[in-house]
């Protein structure tokens, strides 16, 4: 034993930082079970890994370029910016309502328990169908590609996203650590697979390619014009923007896991996406500029490969690939986590069927391993699901991205109209007299981009999952929840006394 070391009869001391984090917890009504290890950069590289541009540019990146040409690719821009009217909000919640499962903590604080698990059942939906969505439309075909296996063989691409669930599962229940370190190097990777590559790519075409087009091709539109723009061009550029740009928020998942989350929190939330806008922006400028000859690019199932192919040569191009791959699976790793807390707040809580098991933490890990279970479990469901229906994939992307921003809307509504009941520590963030403003422009900001996923025709067999999922919540509620909630067997803390563990112990008798 070295003579720093504290002898075997003396507590190991809490950090203060910890002690004031496992207070809040406290507060709230909860006793503090998982482990306190994510710092700034962690919860940061969590929501940028969530965000992830690699995984929104090159899933979207031809739909936006085929709907409406390069011009398409400053709508990203537009709602980085615009999307930071909502960061802001959900960074003061955050950092009022540090609690695991924060859409779900966050309506039933402001609204009541009800509410919440309308907003927060429609939150683990939205994470359960994007895995889906990208283990099997992103990360498969990638990982086929650059092993040079069979892109094109559903059953490969099944087997490859089945396994990558299973793997992602597998580091998450080992410990939030190495989720994290493995989200801090996806961000590295995210670097050098988009924004590193967009401006290699442009620099190329600087040296190579100006006698293809000039730097007025950034805003052409490929031959759409008049009320096409509207019907076609505007939703379908506004899909990349909307299916990558959110998600910043889930740091405060991971709040009962982070370390002086009254900051870290809502900085992790802005950061996370001020970056991702900035990074996306540079990545696409040199992805559009490069784009050789449009119309193949237009037509093409792996465009941007093929743009880096043409450029680059088959080499670099699986190079880049591998970092691509990498960043993908960063978010293959967070997502599951924050399933799992989603999960976990909401079981604890004794609002799901099942509440007793899926609420267990490992003493070991402490990590909620049920709920890892049970979230890979939904996510593979949704993977068959999409590779035995027709179509079934398009829908889980646009599904995947309108949900954030349902989510957005019944958070906002929530805000607004019961701000006043958020906790007030000093070292929290606030809007201040901007909370007015703010609120008003990001409200409309969600219900335009609402409009712009569920109006086009081509979207409208995923509008059944987007009203349906907020409904069949609701149905949920008025068959069983309700009685819960009026005899005091579920929800957080009551009024007339009882923890959420008092709780689940009286229904179970």
């Amino acid at each position: 034993m070295s003579e720093h070391a504290l002898p075997p009869s003396e507590p190991v001391p809490v950090p203060p930082a910890r002690e004031s984090d496992d207070a809040t917890v406290s507060e709230f009504g909860y006793r503090q079970e998982l482990r306190r290890s994510l710092r700034l950069f962690s919860l940061y590289a969590i929501a940028f890994s969530f965000i992830s541009i690699t995984t929104g540019i090159y899933l979207n990146f031809g739909v936006g370029v085929n709907a409406f040409g390069p011009l398409s690719i400053w709508f990203f821009g537009i709602l980085g910016v615009a999307q930071l009217l909502v960061a802001v909000v959900m960074a003061e919640l955050g950092s009022r309502i540090p609690l695991a499962g924060y859409a779900y903590q966050w309506g039933s604080r402001l609204i009541d328990p009800g509410y919440g698990w309308i907003v927060g059942f429609t939150a683990l939906l939205w994470m359960v169908t994007g895995l889906a969505g990208i283990c099997s439309l992103a990360a498969a075909p990638l990982i086929a590609t650059l092993f040079g296996w069979n892109a094109g063989s559903q059953s490969l691409l099944l087997v490859i996203a089945l396994v990558i669930i299973v793997a992602a599962t597998a580091v998450n229940i080992i410990s939030i650590r190495l989720a994290a370190r493995f989200n801090n190097a996806a961000v590295g990777t995210e670097i050098i697979g988009t924004a590193l590559l967009g401006v290699i790519l442009f620099i190329v075409w600087l040296a190579r390619g100006q006698h293809l087009h000039g730097l007025s091709f950034l805003f052409t539109t490929g031959g759409v014009h008049g009320s096409a723009i509207w019907k076609i061009g505007i939703p379908y550029s506004i899909l990349m923007g909307a299916y990558t740009l959110a998600g910043f928020e889930v740091a405060a998942d991971l709040s009962e896991e982070g370390v002086n989350v009254r900051t870290s929190v809502p900085r992790a939330i802005i950061w996370s996406l001020v970056s991702a806008t900035i990074l996306g922006m540079i990545a696409l400028i040199g992805f559009a500029i490069a784009i050789p000859h449009l119309h193949a690019i237009q037509t093409s199932a792996t465009p941007l490969p093929d743009i880096i192919r043409y450029w680059l040569g088959g080499g670099w191009t699986k190079v880049f690939l591998a970092f691509v791959i990498f960043s993908i699976l960063g978010l293959t790793v967070a997502l599951p986590a924050c399933q799992a807390r989603v999960i976990y707040s909401m079981s604890r809580d004794n609002i799901l069927p099942f509440s007793r098991w899926m609420r267990d933490v490992n003493p070991q890990t402490r990590t909620p391993i049920v709920g890892l279970v049970v979230g890979a479990g939904l996510t593979i469901a949704f993977v068959l699901w999409g590779y035995f229906g027709a179509h079934s994939f398009l829908v889980l992307v646009v599904a995947s991205a309108a949900f954030p921003f349902v989510i957005y809307f019944f958070t906002l509504i929530a805000y607004w109209f019961r701000h006043s009941r958020l906790p007030a520590p000093p070292n929290a963030f606030s809007l201040g007299r901007w909370r007015t403003p703010v609120v008003i422009a990001a409200f409309v900001w969600v219900v335009f981009v609402l409009v712009c996923l569920m109006a086009p025709s081509a979207f409208h067999q995923a509008d059944w999952i987007i009203v349906g999922v907020p409904a069949f919540a609701f149905i949920w509620y008025l068959l069983v929840l309700r009685r819960r909630l009026k005899m005091g067997l579920a929800g957080p803390e009551s009024a007339e006394g009882g923890t959420p563990d008092t709780k689940v112990s009286a229904e179970q008798k």
